[in-house]
């Protein structure tokens, strides 16, 4: 039934579960799980780099290591589990790129984590993942944690 799997990852608490969910459905359907870590491009363009002497020591750096460290222990959990995998990252507006990632490369279900969270935070600040759903047509799985108060 899936073939390809997406997990959007940015390596938070609410990732977790989604990255166990999809690593375990990707495992029941012998499909392959695409793990994507988007950079968000409002973070690294809301510094002026004035205080960083090269670009190595940039916002962007610090988000693409993590970005890798973040793939590389979904990866590994994933090969723990006899999946086979495809880790990338991308820069940009974070629900736009999953939706536009999701499209290019046809994902038969996207898994998705997000933090429960009280109504009013929701209503002033929303979420990648409830951009996400608004965006695409393609299934997709939610995976709630939940959050201290």
């Amino acid at each position: 039934m899936y073939d390809r799997i997406l997990l959007s990852t940015d390596g938070g608490v609410a990732s977790d579960a989604a990255e166990t969910h999809a690593i375990e459905l990707a495992a029941q359907h012998d499909a392959t799980l695409h793990i994507l870590y988007v950079i968000d491009e409002s973070v690294v363009t809301a510094y002026s780099g004035d205080e960083y002497v090269d670009e190595a020591e940039g916002p962007e750096h610090g988000l693409e290591e993590l970005g890798e460290k973040t793939l590389t222990a979904v990866q590994k959990a994933a090969a723990d589990a006899g999946v086979e995998t495809v880790e990338v990252i991308r820069q940009g507006e974070p629900a736009e790129i999953i939706v536009e990632y999701a499209d290019d490369e046809d994902m038969d279900m996207l898994v998705l984590g997000t933090k429960r969270r009280p109504e009013e935070y929701r209503t002033l600040l929303g979420s990648v993942t409830d951009r996400v759903l608004r965006l695409t047509s393609r299934p997709a799985a939610v995976i709630k944690t939940e959050v201290s108060k």
